[in-house]
This record gives C-alpha cells, sequence and structure tokens, in this order.
C-alpha cells in the first residue's frame, strides 16, 4: 500500500482560500481560455453599470467584501473552537445575496436555508447580531439558541435559515400566500440549494405557487454540490430552470458570479410578483470556494476546478469592473476593506463580551404560554 502524500501548492492559492483539502495534483489549465471568459464576463457587467448610480454601486461592492471578510473571520474563529456546531460559509456566493436582496423592498421577506450568514447580512442584520448567535450568546439574534444555521430577524423581515434540506420552501410560499391574502404589496425571496430541488417539498410548493398566483421567487443557488455530491452524479435533469416547465412557471438561468446580472433578474421576477401575483424560479450557477461546511475538506474537487472558478471571483470581477469604469479606484477598495475589517472586528469584540445564556433561559422560547421557571407542566 503506497503511501498518500499532498500535491504541491496550487498556482492560485486554492488550498489555502478554499480551505479543501484536495490531494490530486493539478490538471492542466488554460489559463488563456479562462482569461478570455473572465474578460468577457467583465464586459457584460460592465454594459450593465449604466442601470445604477455610482454610490449604488460603491454600496453593493462594500456589501460583498463585508460579507467575504465577516466569513473568512467566522472560519478563523470556528478553527480557534470559540464557534461550536456547524458553520456553513458563503465565501464564493456573496453576488447571490446582495444582488437580489438590493432588488427588493425593506419590507420583503428572505428566508434561507443553513448556509445564511451572507444573506443576513445583506438584509441589514449587525455583524455584532450574526457573530454574538455565532458564539451562542444572548446578545445573538437568536437569544445564543439558533447558531450558524438559524438567524432570525423579525425587524426585518428574515425568517431565518432552517437546516432540513427543503424545509424553508413550503414556508416561503406560505409567506407569499399570506402576503397575497392580507394585500400587501411584498414579495418573498427563497434561497436553496440545488440538492434541495430533488426533495418533494420544492415541487408542491412551485405547483401551490403558480395555482394560487403567489409572489415568491424561488432561488436556486447552485453552487454544483450537495455537500460532496456532484449535481451531475444526482440529478438527471440537471437544467434547474427548465424544471419550471412543469409547473408553468417563469423561470431565468443567472450567471452567479455577477452581482448585477443576479439583481436584474431578481428585479423582473420582483416585478412579475407585484403587479400579477406570480412566481418565479431562477437557477443562479455559483460555486463556494469553501467545503460544504467547516468540517468538510472537500477533496472531491481539484484544484483546476478551484482555480477555474476563483478566476471569476464576484467581488474581484466587480472591482475590475468599477475600476475600468472610473466608477472607484484602488484607494475606494483599501478604505472599504479597512472599514469593514474594522466592523467584523467589532464584531467579534461583542461576542466574546456579551454573556452566555442564563440557565433559566433553556424554559423560554419553547411553548406558545412559558413556562415558569421551577414548575411543572401537566401534558394532557
Amino acid at each position: 500500500m503506497t503511501k498518500q502524500t499532498a500535491a504541491p501548492p496550487s498556482r492560485a492559492g486554492a488550498e489555502e482560500q478554499s480551505s479543501t483539502g484536495v490531494i490530486d495534483p493539478p490538471k492542466e489549465i488554460d489559463k488563456k481560455k479562462l482569461a478570455q471568459e473572465r474578460d468577457q464576463a467583465k464586459e457584460r457587467q460592465k454594459d450593465r453599470l449604466g442601470g445604477l448610480e455610482p454610490k449604488q454601486l460603491i454600496d453593493l461592492y462594500r456589501q460583498m467584501i463585508l460579507i467575504r471578510r465577516f466569513e473568512e473571520k467566522a472560519a478563523e474563529v470556528y478553527v480557534a473552537g470559540k464557534i461550536g456546531g456547524f458553520c456553513h460559509l458563503y465565501i464564493g456566493q456573496e453576488a447571490v445575496g446582495v444582488g437580489s436582496i438590493s432588488a427588493i423592498r425593506k419590507g420583503g421577506y428572505v428566508i434561507g436555508s443553513y448556509g445564511e450568514h451572507g444573506q443576513a447580512l445583506a438584509k441589514g442584520m449587525s455583524g455584532r447580531s450574526i457573530m454574538a448567535e455565532l458564539y451562542g450568546k444572548v446578545t445573538g439574534c437568536s437569544k445564543g439558541k439558533g447558531g450558524s444555521m438559524h438567524m432570525f430577524d423579525k425587524e426585518l423581515n428574515f425568517m431565518g435559515g432552517h437546516g432540513i434540506v427543503g424545509g424553508q420552501i413550503p414556508l416561503a410560499t406560505g409567506l407569499a400566500f399570506a402576503s397575497k391574502y392580507q394585500g400587501k404589496d411584498q414579495v418573498t425571496l427563497c434561497y436553496f440549494g440545488e440538492a434541495a430541488v430533488n426533495q418533494g417539498a420544492f415541487h408542491e410548493s412551485l405547483n401551490m405557487a403558480q395555482l394560487w398566483k403567489l409572489p415568491c421567487i424561488y432561488i436556486c443557488e447552485n453552487n454544483q454540490y450537495g455537500m460532496g455530491t456532484s449535481v451531475e452524479r444526482a440529478m438527471s435533469l440537471r437544467d434547474i430552470a427548465q424544471k419550471s416547465c412543469a409547473y408553468e412557471i417563469a423561470s431565468e438561468f443567472v450567471d452567479g458570479m455577477d452581482v448585477l446580472a443576479i439583481r436584474e433578474a431578481t428585479m423582473r421576477a420582483v416585478e412579475r410578483g407585484r403587479k400579477d401575483h406570480l412566481p418565479t424560479l431562477l437557477e443562479i450557477r455559483t460555486y463556494r470556494f469553501m467545503g460544504h461546511s467547516m468540517s468538510d475538506p472537500g477533496n472531491y474537487r481539484t484544484r483546476a476546478e478551484i482555480e477555474k472558478y476563483q478566476e471569476r471571483d464576484p467581488i474581484k470581477l466587480f472591482a475590475a469592473s468599477l475600476l475600468e469604469a472610473q466608477i472607484a479606484d484602488e484607494a475606494t477598495f483599501e478604505k472599504l476593506d479597512k472599514e469593514v475589517r474594522e466592523e467584523v472586528e467589532d464584531a467579534v469584540r461583542f461576542a466574546e463580551e456579551s454573556p452566555l445564556p442564563p440557565p433559566e433561559d433553556l424554559y423560554t422560547d419553547v411553548y406558545a404560554n412559558p413556562i415558569e421557571t421551577g414548575q411543572s407542566r401537566t401534558i394532557r
């Protein structure tokens, strides 16, 4: 039995930046082709810049870099043992949450799965409340009881992350039904991974949303892996946008590495939802640079594959577009990066200095009619 050794370091530093322990030697990469694809994507993105004011564009960039730095810090403190349980990071997928949430009003509903830190930040939740929740502290957005997978903010209509694969999809459908029933001009954004598409709840929800004409936007963040299983091995029809045909729902395929393409597609879906009370399925093809969770070594992927997508990092792509359009310069990016790093460090200090939930909190948030501490409850 031969001894297995690690491959030499990747030229793109993939093993440091992706947190994956890939052990296969890198395949030959057509650098010229990758550069051409990146430049083509950049030109398409630059054509979209005119639809927004410079301040709006800078804000989109800031939100993405905030999510990136926040998630990098979350990984750091997780490794240090300060965060318990599971921890799913959004690195590489920042454009999806930022682009789509920027297209809805503040009162719109957002609901996601277990990798929702980035969406929570994009919806306006504070880094302090999210980091404190990761630490399990009482000052967290869910009082330290939810952790990484269960962020929640009623005031912002961020209706939580959910740990059951596809479990949030029927809930989103219900939120959209409530908005229509109450006569409110709201849409619901529902995020899920491509693996959730194989769940029955996905199909039941889409059928109901179209039948009842509900303003729900189903956003499939197709990062091409359900945990460690590639979509090619798990799905007979891999074009997820086509699955809408079974329910006569409008759908689009969107480049998940282009924040402006995502924003525009979501705006079209929002208009459809508000004007006609109709649902939309968006397949947003993206890629996660990290493993499925912090416990995932990611040795089912090659360095060549990771480098391919890092070449089109949504943050780097957008920065290049802003630079070439003279909307921002390097000094602007340095200033923003310094700001968000300070914001993230402040969130960490807040989390570390916050208290743990007191023991009596075990009795709260369990029943609709709370139990008084020390009293027994008769179950009939």
